[in-house]
Order: C-alpha cells, then sequence, then structure tokens
C-alpha cells in the first residue's frame, strides 16, 4: 500500500516554496513531502532532510532521492538542527521548515516496532530503534511512581495509579 503525505497540499502552499530557496523537512518519514518539496526547486535550491527511523533512512524512496544533489538525509532528531543547519552555512538562511510530528502509518503497521496496539509483537516503541532501551526494558525498571508520572501527565490516563501497581505487582510475580 503507498504511503500518503498527510495534508500534502496544504504544506506545499504553506510552505510557499521559491526554486532557490533552502528548505528543512524535519521528519522525512516516507519521503512524500520531501519529494513534494524538491519537485518546486530549480537547480540552486536545497533540501535538508531529518528523521530517527532507519527503516525512514534505508528505505527505497531515500536511496532514490539521495541520487539528487540538491538534497540530504541527516539520520537525527530535529532537535539537532540548528547545528546542522549551521555545518551547512545555513543559518539565516533557511526559507522554510516542514514538521509532520508523530509516528508515521509504516511505524504503526509494523508489529515489530511495538507501536500498535492492533498487532502482536514486541514492546519497543523507540522511534530510532539504534539508540536507549525498549519500553519493555523501562516497563521492567521503572519506580512505581515514575510510571505514574508518565501514565498521567503523557497519556491523560485517568487510572495511573492502577495500571502502574497491576504492572508493578506483575513484575514480582
Amino acid at each position: 500500500m503507498e504511503h500518503l503525505s498527510v495534508l500534502f497540499e496544504e504544506s506545499m502552499q504553506g510552505l510557499d516554496i521559491q526554486p532557490d530557496g533552502t528548505y528543512i523537512d524535519c521528519t522525512f518519514g516516507r519521503g512524500g513531502h520531501s519529494k513534494g518539496i524538491l519537485s518546486c526547486l530549480g537547480e540552486k535550491g536545497r533540501l535538508l532532510a531529518f528523521d530517527r527511523d532507519l527503516a525512514a533512512i534505508n528505505s527505497t524512496n531515500a536511496e532514490e532521492m539521495r541520487k539528487d544533489p540538491r538534497f540530504e538525509l541527516h539520520h537525527g532528531c530535529f532537535s539537532e538542527l540548528e547545528s546542522v543547519a549551521d555545518q551547512h552555512g545555513w543559518k539565516g538562511k533557511i526559507d522554510g521548515v516542514l514538521m509532520d510530528l508523530g509516528v508515521s502509518s509504516p511505524q504503526l503497521d509494523d508489529s515489530e516496532r511495538g507501536f500498535s496496539f492492533l498487532r502482536d509483537g514486541p514492546l519497543d516503541m523507540r522511534m530510532d530503534d539504534s539508540t536507549g532501551i525498549s519500553a519493555a526494558e523501562w516497563l521492567a525498571h521503572v519506580e512505581e511512581q515514575a510510571l505514574i508520572k508518565v501514565l498521567f501527565e503523557y497519556g491523560e490516563e485517568r487510572f495511573a495509579r492502577r495500571i502502574a501497581k497491576a504492572v508493578v505487582e506483575r513484575r514480582q510475580e
């Protein structure tokens, strides 16, 4: 199934892409928005894309797009945007930035990633599965109060205390 970029036309209109402009796509994903930006750029236009997900970095779309000298794909988090743009000499020269935040549909569709409630698989939930610990490893060691805080503040879960208590009790079995 082909991946469709969310709000593609609206994103292209909002960026108001100029042929010789310099743009950043902070969430490459499967490259839909980046392809759209590149299609509007002239020879002197430039696009830098970011993604934390190695599956996105190593995708067929990414490999194909890397052949375009106007395009560069950076494996990392968009929090590195300022330093990476500075390394390119782009500080103060960026014409537009696109951020399509959240989990991508390919991440949800792949049961091995651990993001889906609909498919069984390991509980991983890392955007970049080459770094950090999985959600399963975290749950095996997190203190009950810290788990309550995460469930309540980030998950807006009203039963956070009950869930955290059940997790801790289950670990002790």
